[in-house]
């Protein structure tokens, strides 16, 4: 019978004991890390999913208001200047995208030290820019905006309420062939040589019938953040100030 106390020879595959703790503290090394990298993970998932109209107010459209005539109004025309900015960030489950117009023109009325009457801000659609040239492009098609079909959307203001600084105004939206009234917190301050207005808020595509999705595994959300960073000054509109001659 084979002696079972006789050393193994040089050749044994029987495993060291010190190899095999070494393996096992490797292993739990290895474990550790990827598991140290989960939270991280987490976050910069979560940041990207995260939907940028939970931080600004979310307007309701709302059957258009009675907009009047107010050619001959009292007060003094302030004309929104090149350099202003109409910015806005569109959302989807996997991120987020910024864009704005270029183009859009408008005159303010100012009486006594407030808005009044129905200024009117016009937008040129084919103006539209983005972070990214193929999604600028989509913009512009009949998924969302559809500039060839209606190449100008147009904000008219119907009321402005509200003291100091901070106020809320209210209007009619008309956009890709829709209008609703939305309200809005703005902060506005005027002097005599210059009306600025400042706003964040977000609408609802759907309440304008821009019902594109997007993907499947991608969809986009609803509400886009329009961003208003306006200041008009007394005086003639320059060229740079007026929408393009069609």
């Amino acid at each position: 019978m084979a002696n079972m106390s006789q050393p193994h020879s040089p050749g044994s595959r029987r495993a060291r004991p010190g190899r095999v703790g070494l393996s096992n503290q490797r292993m739990n090394m290895t474990l550790y890390r990827s598991l140290s990298t989960v939270p991280l993970l987490l976050v910069l998932i979560a940041a990207g999913c995260s939907d940028p109209s939970k931080e600004v107010h979310r307007t309701t459209g709302a059957e258009p208001q009675q907009v009047v005539d107010n050619a001959s109004a009292a007060g003094t025309e302030y004309v929104i200047r090149a350099g202003s900015t109409i910015g806005f960030v569109g959302s989807k489950v996997t991120g987020s995208h910024t864009g704005g117009f270029t183009n859009f023109a408008g005159v303010i009325r100012v009486a006594e030290g407030r808005i009044v009457g129905n200024p009117e801000i016009k937008i040129a659609l084919a103006s539209t820019w983005s972070d990214n040239e193929q999604l600028t492009r989509h913009l512009k098609s009949a998924d969302f905006f559809d500039v060839e079909k209606h190449p100008v959307a147009t904000f008219t203001i119907t009321g402005v309420t509200g003291t100091g600084a901070a106020q809320t105004v209210t209007g009619n939206l008309d956009l890709h062939g829709v209008t609703r009234s939305i309200s809005f917190p703005a902060q506005i301050q005027v002097a005599a040589d210059a009306v600025t207005v400042a706003a964040e808020f977000a609408i609802n595509r759907k309440d304008f019938n821009i019902n594109y999705p997007g993907r499947p595994d991608d969809l986009i959300r609803d509400n886009v953040v329009i961003k208003l960073d306006l200041r008009a000054t007394p005086g003639p509109a320059r060229p740079e100030d007026q929408l393009p001659q069609s």
